[in-house]
């Protein structure tokens, strides 16, 4: 896992998707906020970091805690605050924080209906969860692939996940709703390859060609397309994508 975290390192600044990621993502960061900075902020499952620093820590004190050893490594070199802990037992006093996010971890928890519980219990009153997962088992496979999903969620499961932890959903929509054609004609592609690869392995066609960053005419065009998807969902939630996003309150 730390391989692909290195992956994930070196591409996040440039890649279509990160970019497209922080298009959708920070607009409701800053929303959630009202304008102050003086928060108390929680990333779970914080990986390198780079969400930490770019996303929440505009906002306040962002802190974040990861499984990993490498990615926590990256995360500390940045500066970040950090620690080592499971999702399933979220290291914090409850009512602590004025805003939770998880960004394409759920997918990977065992029991998310648990995990969920667990972000809702540090949560202050009042307070705004973010969370985004990967989405539809059709579109199970390449570089997601390789990070042991257990599970893709629909917008319905997100929603009982979210309620039955007993917080309000605000807003419930697909992400890359644009990428979604292109994303499934690969999956029918590599179905057979998908079902004889070890979904433990990384690499692969279909992981370096997801992670590759495209010629920068090819970028930056996805790039504005995924700006675009994003300034639009805001008003039209997105029927299909690759990933769900949630955005409720305690």
């Amino acid at each position: 896992m730390d391989g692909l975290l290195d992956l994930t390192r070196r591409v996040e600044e440039t890649h279509f998707w990160f970019r497209g990621f922080h298009h959708f993502i920070s607009p409701l960061v800053s929303d959630l906020a009202h304008g102050r900075r003086d928060l108390r902020l929680l990333d779970c499952g914080c990986g390198t970091g780079h969400n930490l620093v770019h996303l929440l820590g505009p906002y306040g004190r962002a802190s974040g805690f990861d499984l990993t050893t490498g990615g926590l490594a990256y995360a500390r070199a940045s500066g970040s605050r950090v620690a080592q802990a499971d999702m399933s037992a979220v290291p914090f006093q409850s009512e602590r924080f004025d805003i939770v996010t998880s960004f394409d971890v759920f997918q990977m928890v065992a029991d998310d209906f648990a995990v969920m519980r667990e972000l809702a219990r540090v949560l202050k009153p009042g307070g705004g969860l973010v969370v985004t997962a990967t989405a539809f088992e059709v579109l199970r496979g390449g570089h997601a692939g390789t990070w042991s999903e257990r599970r893709r969620y629909s917008t319905g499961r997100m929603r009982a996940i979210v309620e039955a932890a007993g917080l309000r959903v605000e807003r419930l929509t697909y992400l890359f709703a644009v990428l979604f054609p292109a994303l499934l004609a690969v999956r029918m592609l590599h179905l057979n390859e998908r079902h004889t690869t070890s979904p433990e392995t990384p690499g692969g066609p279909e992981t370096d060609w997801e992670m590759r960053v495209p010629p920068a005419p090819i970028n930056e065009a996805l790039t504005w397309m995924l700006r675009g998807e994003a300034a639009l969902s805001r008003h039209v939630p997105m029927p299909v994508g690759s990933s769900v996003l949630v955005v409720a309150r305690k």
